[in-house]
């Protein structure tokens, strides 16, 4: 009969950790797996795919449990970490062998979204950034950290709209607050998919006092605690690699929200995600992990200071007219491995010596970069960069010297450290290397001095070296020579008094050796750690000088030129401008180019045209084309003449927010009035097809209010295209407005997109032609053009529906059917009907050919 569980002092054990981690993922260590039990192993077997068993099965109440190999746990880990949820690695914290009672155990790393370390595949060049948020009053402390390279930034936001700004450009996966926060701000947190972590208070630890020593606000000084913290928490190890935290304000670079970024497709493209299609993907000719990081922060992070955007783009000219000097850079830049995570393994402790023979091909690169640097008959414009490239040869010259070239992963198996390096290891390896040698010397002398040529020596864990003699042979065996060790079904094992002491010997040294070893690789681990500071700084240069030779590659293979940029200007003057994406994807001999002209008494360009025509792709193209300016790069044009601006906005595409349940026209109207309240006459605004989420009149009035609206308060260079023509007018009376148009013609009643930008309105809408390029029924778009008639004429009556119009044939020309019309054909009828039910998305492209063959010979036997 089954019995009630008992709790075992294992089971206790677990939950007495369990209880400290309720949110985690428990992964506690049982000899060589991992295990979960109860409802953690109920859970991680659904989502890991694993057999899910029962402690004490016979019980009235077994336990669930699930487990995964140690060595394979990592995988494991990842997966649930990926889909936000938290990991507690419980350890054995002393050799099950030795330990009297139950083995001791603790947790030694929690696993979050936010603190993963592990670099997957395709993502080197990308960061994870764990936030942290404080409250005090209206404002907010906001900072953020990569664990992996100990990035540690802080601001002060003033409002909550902007700091959930800031989380979502960065992609955070996880924030740290505290219990004081508001229930309303979390709620909308985790609305956004963000997992909510807190961190109670504490005392400040060392690392708290060094990431903040340069802060001053309270504020970014609790924050920085905050998630200092919480980081030593979860991790429950030294963070020395955490640099100093760097005060930032966003309106220090040019403002893109979140939505303007996702509009322009800055790093994930609408419509897959993914990177590819994107400006960053266009841009990216890094070499260096770090340096593809580094791009992806200026793409976000445009500049406002003219002198800084002047010495990027004197850069970047250099490289470009120096060929052969970026070639050669380019091919010293491919053998620096990802330095900034290179120092964040070493303060981690997870380093190995492929690790460090990484950091020293990487170090080994520097004295050559800064010699092609040198090299540059422009040099002065690296002299800075040449001041920062420190080759840290003291950290090069200790691996080179320690560390063996093809050292294993594992750090504790021996095989590390080079020969030559310390001479105890030596005489270690010297005296297992000579003492096997012994063992086979002696193996070859007992052979033939007893005659037994299948005599072996051989070596077990439990009874060690011996000599082993088959059965068959052991009456050749001279009497006394051996000492009796083990009897096997078909042999017998012997040892003798000098095989002993020789294997004490070798035990010895092999033991020892390990151990040193990995003294030693710790010991070298330590002195690196000292140089942590210089490696960043290190690479950071590397990963600046990897970002500005990639601009000179894509200008120079895409033919952009240099934009010339004033702060005290408004003037924009693009001749030729090209979006830089399209034309990458269509080819430079297809792409057709448009200028962009708005002097200082130009605020607005009214836009009309036919869809499909590249209204929004001429808007998309002047905002990238004023990003990739105040990123340093060259832009896609023949020649750019642009102000500097501090903000773009952007209502382009249509879309729900379904998770905050708005409508697409409540997101157009929360955008457009973002940008009306916060543009200001620097600012540069998109707005594509405003008002066409509700009834025409409604939103011909809006659009109209909010042109007026921007032309008379905001003053900020606008885009503004529209289906609305009766908005055209407009240019009469509001003199800071101009019309241009898209081109369009019609040949043999067809539509021809000339893709080019002309002044003023256009003369129709052409969204028949449209539909008819999208291959609507010839019946449908004749109807179309009726009503549209009888629209132009009385464009404030409804239109009378004609009975049976879906049914009407080509020759329809009137609201009204003739009486006289002859009736439809009946089978032909019969066909429609048939063609109508027939489920085209559920047959096979065989059913649909025989279905297709029936319906014509029907007709042509009618």
């Amino acid at each position: 009969m089954p019995q009630k569980t008992k709790e075992t002092p294992m089971m206790a054990q677990y939950q007495k950790v369990k209880d400290q981690y309720p949110d985690a993922f428990l992964f506690y260590r049982l000899g060589d797996f991992y295990e979960l039990f109860n409802d953690d192993a109920i859970k991680a077997s659904q989502l890991l795919e694993l057999t899910l068993t029962a402690r004490n099965k016979n019980a009235d109440d077994p336990i669930p449990m699930c487990g995964v190999p140690h060595h394979a746990a990592q995988n494991y880990i990842d997966i649930l970490v990926d889909q936000g949820y938290k990991v507690a690695i419980c350890e054995q914290m002393e050799d099950p062998k030795t330990a009297k009672g139950m083995v001791k155990r603790e947790v030694v790393q929690l696993v979050t979204p936010g603190t993963m370390m592990d670099e997957k595949a395709g993502h080197a060049k990308q960061n994870n950034y764990l936030t942290a948020v404080v409250v005090e009053g209206d404002q907010f402390g906001f900072a953020y950290t990569d664990l992996s390279t100990g990035e540690m930034k802080v601001s002060q936001i003033a409002s909550f709209d902007l700091l959930l700004n800031e989380m979502l450009s960065l992609q955070t996966k996880e924030v740290v607050i505290n219990h004081d926060v508001a229930s309303e701000v979390v709620q909308a947190i985790v609305q956004q998919q963000i997992l909510v972590s807190y961190q109670a208070d504490g005392e400040a630890t060392a690392e708290v006092s060094f990431v903040s020593q340069n802060i001053a606000q309270p504020i970014e000084l609790a924050v920085i605690k905050q998630l200092v913290l919480y980081l030593a928490t979860t991790q429950k190890r030294q963070l020395g690699h955490l640099q100093r935290a760097q005060e930032y304000e966003p309106s220090q670079y040019l403002k893109l929200d979140y939505s303007a970024k996702m509009n322009l497709e800055l790093t994930a493209s609408l419509r897959t995600g993914h990177k590819s299609g994107t400006l960053l993907w266009l841009l990216d000719e890094t070499k260096t992990a770090m340096g593809g990081r580094l791009l992806k922060q200026w793409l976000e992070r445009p500049l406002l200071d003219l002198k800084a955007i002047q010495n990027r783009q004197h850069q970047v000219a250099s490289f470009m007219n120096h060929y052969f000097e970026r070639t050669n850079l380019q091919d010293a830049l491919t053998k620096v491995y990802d330095l900034e995570r290179l120092a964040g393994r070493v303060a981690f402790g997870s380093v190995n010596g492929r690790d460090l023979i990484q950091l020293k091909t990487s170090l080994e690169q520097i004295p050559t970069i800064k010699t092609i640097l040198t090299g540059i008959n422009d040099h002065q414009a690296f002299e800075r960069a040449l001041g920062q490239l420190d080759p840290v040869d003291d950290v090069r010259e200790l691996i080179e010297t320690a560390i063996n070239p093809d050292a294993p992963i594992s750090v504790t198996d021996g095989g590390i450290i080079q020969s030559g390096y310390n001479q105890t290891l030596d005489d270690y390896r010297d005296a297992m290397s000579n003492g096997k040698q012994w063992l086979a010397q002696l193996e070859a002398q007992e052979r033939e001095v007893t005659g037994i040529h299948n005599l072996k020596i051989g070596f077990n864990r439990v009874f060690g070296y011996y000599i082993e003699v088959t059965r068959a042979n052991l009456a050749a065996l001279p009497e006394g020579r051996y000492e009796r060790k083990q009897t096997l079904t078909n042999a017998e094992r012997f040892i003798t008094p000098e095989l002993k002491a020789k294997e004490q010997l070798i035990l010895e040294a092999e033991e020892h050796s390990t151990a040193l070893e990995y003294e030693l690789f710790t010991q070298v681990r330590e002195t690196v750690k000292l140089a942590i500071e210089r490696l960043q700084t290190l690479a950071k240069e590397v990963a600046a000088l990897d970002v500005l030779q990639s601009f000179a590659v894509i200008s120079e293979n895409y033919h952009y030129v240099q934009p010339k940029l004033t702060a005290d200007s408004h003037q924009i003057d693009v001749v030729d401008g090209r979006h830089p994406v399209v034309e990458k994807v269509l080819g430079r001999q297809k792409y057709i180019p448009n200028a962009v002209q708005m002097d200082d008494e130009t605020d607005m360009l009214l836009i009309t045209g036919p869809n499909m025509s590249g209204k929004s792709t001429y808007m998309r193209q002047l905002a990238l084309t004023v990003i990739m300016a105040q990123m340093g790069c060259f832009v896609p044009a023949k020649s750019a003449n642009l102000p500097i601006f501090d903000q773009i906005f952007t209502r382009i595409g249509a879309a729900d927010d379904l998770i905050s349940g708005q409508s697409t026209f409540m997101v157009e109207m929360m955008e457009a009035n973002r940008a009306i309240m916060n543009a200001t006459r620097n600012s540069l605004i998109l707005f594509d097809e405003i008002g066409r989420g509700t009834a025409t009149y409604d939103g011909m009035a809006l659009a109209q209010a909010i042109i007026e609206y921007i032309h008379d308060n905001v003053h900020a260079k606008t885009l503004f295209s529209t289906h609305y023509h009766e908005l055209t007018s407009l240019a009469d009376s509001l003199t800071a407005l101009k019309n241009v148009h898209v081109g369009a013609v019609e040949e043999n009643g067809e539509l021809v997109f000339l893709h080019k930008m002309l002044a003023g309105p256009a003369d129709k809408s052409y969204g028949i032609h449209v539909a008819k390029l999208a291959g609507m029924p010839v019946p449908l778009l004749k109807r179309a053009d009726v009503i549209l008639a009888q629209l132009e004429d009385k464009p404030s009556a409804p239109v009378t529906p004609v009975a049976g119009s879906a049914k009407q044939v080509d020759e329809q020309i009137s609201l009204f059917e003739p009486e006289d019309t002859a009736p439809v054909d009946p089978q032909i009828d019969q066909v429609l009907t048939a063609v109508k039910q027939f489920d085209l998305m559920s047959a096979t492209p065989l059913e649909a050919l025989n279905m297709v063959y029936q319906w014509q010979k029907q007709l042509n036997h009618k």
